[in-house]
């Protein structure tokens, strides 16, 4: 049981390491097109819907399908971070226990 609560929590670490450099590639990609087209906007506008859409979308209309592919990634990301490290935490704590 200890051995394979060890690879399991080796496993997740592997697989976030894995999770963060692809969507580091795919944020960085489209980071970039929004970059050389000068589109700024700020980290409430990433987690408010309502806020893009009143305030970003109509300052940048033709850069429109690009906003949204860099904000999905990044909110993509961060949820499977979430989960990921939730999970390498519950395997610890019970590897803590178990020992």
């Amino acid at each position: 049981m200890y051995y394979l609560l060890i690879s399991l929590v080796i496993g997740l670490f592997i697989a976030m390491l894995f999770l963060n450099i692809y969507f580091r590639v795919k944020v960085f990609k489209a980071y970039k097109i929004l970059v050389q087209n000068k589109v700024e906007f700020g980290a409430a506008h990433i987690f408010n819907d309502k806020k893009m859409a009143k305030e970003i979308f109509p300052q940048y209309p033709s850069q429109r399908e690009n906003i949204k592919i860099f904000v999905n990634h990044i909110r993509y990301s961060i949820k499977m971070a979430t989960v990921l490290t939730t999970l390498i935490t519950l395997f610890g704590a019970i590897l803590m226990w178990y020992r």
